[in-house]
């Protein structure tokens, strides 16, 4: 009967683990796969919670692991996932996207302190579990940003450590080819604990710290025969390319390499998942083009198809109430109150037409196609400059004049026929030159609509007009 419970006991902690899908680390250093990788090498990426953007990344991990799926690689995905990331999430990664997710615990960041430090890199030292994928001759590591242009299986013949220098002197870390070794791994936790030098705190700063002499190595070019290479080595830049050399030229000139990996190290909240990082920055329409074509939008469209049905609701609304909307009552003998009020309208009416224009952009799903996030944000904007315009009885194309503008300015930085960047900056900046006294005679226009409104009462009928009850009237 003993041995029956035994048995029973181990039977449910192996169906858990099963289930959970994920080998979990212990003292810091990672259990090995359940079991061995179909493949011999692997594309690995990290995920860990702790930043408002954690979703975000999420989806732009899902993405980058299906277009890689997409591209045919011959090599296993493999996300090292910390200890918080949602077990739901883990299960999608396993089950829908073919990953393999190895859990870890968060490493502890020496470096916290610094004075330059920044706390959205705090976890990003978790990259360095890399190298503890031993089941792997080698590991290409990315960071969920990188767009696949084409297959890179040929990085996996490269040696012990590769990467490519975006900046003149010092490689980036979005993308690097390793030899995992259990032997590096552990003396990188031990340059952690002993302080070792970290010019930013993150990972980019102690990857390159420990690696002081990858610029002076040999440039790493692919055998016919396949045979990996020993040694370390520097990646073309085609195998890393930094979106800005896009946005100069508008077209690639990557004369080393293939153009393979594009990559957005820029601003955070640009990057190219968020809808309205198109137009701005042209090459986020073709990481959607990538999430179209793989993931789809199907998480974000039921609050988008919400939206647009209250949007269009509203439409109907204020133009059948308009009438009605600007009754207000108030005591007419009251000279002070009547000041009062006029200069609380005013500043409603200028409130309410920014507010038409700010509310709708923090409603709208943040990795939502652009094209619907832009149009989505049109139709909400439009509405509620309805609102105020009907409320207020205000002109209407003065009231729109942002709304045209904004229309106007996607469409100058969408065209796609620009020789390249600088002329595009340039039209852009016309363009505003030119909108912008468009903009303060709009504005001059709806203060002066107001004043006459006021002055000739439309607010604020006569006393005599009202049947109400003495002392009050209603603003029509």
């Amino acid at each position: 009967m003993g041995k029956l419970k035994l048995l029973f006991s181990i039977l449910i902690l192996t169906l858990t683990t099963v289930i959970a899908g994920v080998p979990t680390a212990i003292g810091g250093v990672p259990a090995t796969l359940e079991r061995k990788g179909v493949h011999r090498n692997a594309y690995a990426t990290m995920m860990y919670m702790g930043t408002p953007r954690d979703y975000e990344f999420y989806v732009a991990t899902r993405v980058m692991l299906r277009s890689l799926s997409r591209l045919g690689v011959d090599a296993d995905l493999v996300v090292i996932a910390s200890l918080d990331v949602p077990l739901h999430w883990v299960r999608t990664l396993e089950q829908e996207d073919g990953a393999k997710v190895v859990r870890v615990e968060n490493l502890n960041n020496p470096y916290k302190g610094q004075s330059n430090f920044n706390w959205r890199f705090k976890l990003t030292l978790n990259k360095l579990y890399a190298w503890s994928l031993t089941d792997y001759e080698r590991v290409v590591m990315l960071d969920s940003d990188n767009l696949f242009l084409q297959k890179t299986d040929e990085l996996f013949q490269c040696g012990q450590f590769c990467a490519v220098f975006i900046n003149p002197c010092i490689f980036h870390t979005g993308l690097f080819v390793l030899q995992p070794s259990t032997i590096v791994f552990k003396d990188m936790l031990h340059q952690l604990k002993v302080g070792m030098d970290n010019p930013d705190g993150a990972d980019q700063g102690f990857i390159g710290g420990y690696f002081p002499d990858l610029l002076d190595q040999p440039m790493f070019h692919p055998s016919l025969n396949g045979t990996k290479l020993q040694g370390n080595f520097r990646l073309p830049l085609g195998y890393q390319m930094d979106a800005s050399y896009y946005y100069l030229r508008l077209h690639w000139s990557v004369p080393c390499g293939p153009n393979s990996v594009v990559t957005f190290p820029g601003a955070p909240w640009l990057k190219p998942w968020y809808w309205w990082s198109w137009p701005v920055l042209p090459l986020g329409i073709q990481w959607h083009e990538q999430r179209r074509q793989t993931l789809g939008y199907d998480a974000e469209m039921p609050l988008v198809l919400i939206q647009t049905i209250l949007y269009l609701g509203i439409i109907v609304m204020t133009r059948v109430a308009r009438p009605n909307l600007s009754k207000l009552c108030y005591r007419r003998e009251d000279t002070k109150s009547i000041f009062l009020i006029r200069t609380a309208l005013k500043l409603i009416a200028i409130w309410s037409i920014l507010a038409a224009y700010i509310i709708p952009f923090f409603l709208i799903p943040r990795t939502v196609h652009p094209l619907i996030g832009w149009g989505l944000y049109l139709l909400g904007s439009f509405t509620l400059s309805c609102i105020a315009l009907n409320t207020l009885l205000l002109p209407m194309l003065p009231v729109l004049v942002p709304w045209l503008g904004i229309f106007g300015v996607l469409l100058v930085m969408a065209y796609p026929w620009y020789s390249d960047g600088i002329v595009r900056a340039l039209a852009v900046f016309a363009y505003a030159f030119c909108a912008s006294p468009v903009a303060w005679t709009a504005l001059v226009k709806i203060m002066s609509c107001l004043n006459v409104s006021l002055e000739r009462e439309g607010f604020l009928p006569r006393l005599s007009e009202s049947a109400g009850p003495a002392g009050f009237n209603k603003l029509y």
